[in-house]
């Protein structure tokens, strides 16, 4: 099997790497006009084989792969289908899909979205396991080949992804939602509080977990993110006026000093987030421990490790030293009750303090 990825950075990349090590006979093609980013992702085992086309790339694949920013894509969707063959499935892996299914209505082309990432670019950070338990979003038309998607989704889930079929309309208001929205606070923030302590002629202080966390995506690679904003503009900006809405009523309330509101509004705030946790894991419940632990290199491969060979799974995790940087405390959140309990004994067992809550 012919796997064509067309752009091989993070993403395609971590598909091509995804491809060699999960799919039996597979050999992937890869094409990137960029200089030296082929001679890295061979290094990397990302490709086999470096086209020095498109065109030359897509020919005799299965799959063809676009991985670009969303306002490439039009034209490599065109460029993709005139050079495959009848029986090659053509995807993209761009964060809106609206602008990309009113280019072509090809039996062969199904639209894609991969929900993993990271602050990192380019082939060099590449991961096969990247797609681990991600959702993949799907957006066929009512031509898009039958044999083609089922071809396609067999490909996701052997990267062990989640592909979820959805439209094109819907995806895009959804992830303005998830996704585009928190990038545009991120950036709003990191801006807010560099002007606020710059008008105050202060130094900068040592940035808190809480800000750092919040602020993650905050300035992610403008030629991403500049075409997203650019192709899912209205669903945003509904998005953003929403925010203000709901900020405004939080404002009202602090101004007030309406304590029992503001207990009311937190607390709300927990239990949405529980709700969104458990739904993205399929409904188990989401358990948050908290573990103090000394500073020194080993403690969180310690912890992990101890975890792994118990049969818990990590969902997440967040770290946070003590000021004084001799100590920390390392946030873990575990889905199911059971994991929960057993996640404490063994961290018990290892002689940290541990306490838990239903995230």
């Amino acid at each position: 099997m012919r796997i064509a990825v067309v752009g091989v950075g993070l993403v395609g990349g971590s598909i091509g790497l995804a491809a060699a090590e999960r799919l039996d006979g597979a050999e992937v093609w890869g094409f990137d006009p960029a200089p030296g980013v082929l001679a890295a992702a061979r290094e990397r085992g990302a490709v086999a084989r470096a086209a020095g086309s498109l065109a030359e790339a897509v020919e005799g694949a299965s799959a063809c792969f676009l991985c670009a920013p969303v306002g490439a894509l039009p034209g490599l969707v065109a460029a993709a289908l005139a050079a495959a063959g009848e029986d090659c499935v053509v995807t993209d892996v761009g964060s809106t899909k609206r602008l990309i299914a009113g280019a072509t209505d090809d039996q062969r082309f199904v639209g894609g979205h991969p929900v993993a990432g990271a602050e990192t670019s380019g082939v060099e950070h590449a991961r096969g396991d990247l797609f681990e338990g991600a959702a993949w979003y799907l957006t066929p038309s009512e031509r898009s080949s039958g044999l083609l998607y089922e071809r396609l989704h067999r490909m996701l889930v052997a990267f062990r992804a989640r592909p979820v079929a959805i439209d094109a309309d819907t995806h895009d208001r959804l992830l303005a939602t998830v996704s585009h929205l928190p990038h545009v606070i991120a950036n709003v923030l990191v801006s807010q509080a560099a002007r606020t302590l710059t008008q105050e002629g202060e130094a900068l202080p040592r940035v808190g977990p809480s800000f750092r966390d919040t602020t993650r995506v905050a300035g992610a690679s403008s030629a991403v993110w500049s075409d997203i904003y650019a192709t899912n503009g209205e669903a945003i900006a509904a998005e953003v006026d929403e925010t203000v809405r709901r900020l405004e009523g939080v404002a009202a309330a602090l101004r007030s000093g309406d304590g029992a509101s503001i207990v009311e509004w937190n607390e709300r705030a927990r239990e949405d987030r529980r709700r969104l946790l458990e739904a993205d894991l399929a409904g188990d419940s989401v358990h948050e421990l908290r573990i103090t632990v000394p500073n020194r290199p080993g403690i969180v491969a310690q912890v992990a490790l101890a975890l792994g060979h118990g049969g818990v799974n990590i969902v997440d995790m967040a770290l946070s030293p003590a000021p004084d940087m001799r100590s920390g405390a390392v946030r873990l959140w575990i889905a199911g009750d059971g994991d929960a309990e057993r996640a404490k004994g063994l961290i018990e067992e290892l002689g940290f303090p541990v306490s838990g809550r239903r995230a």
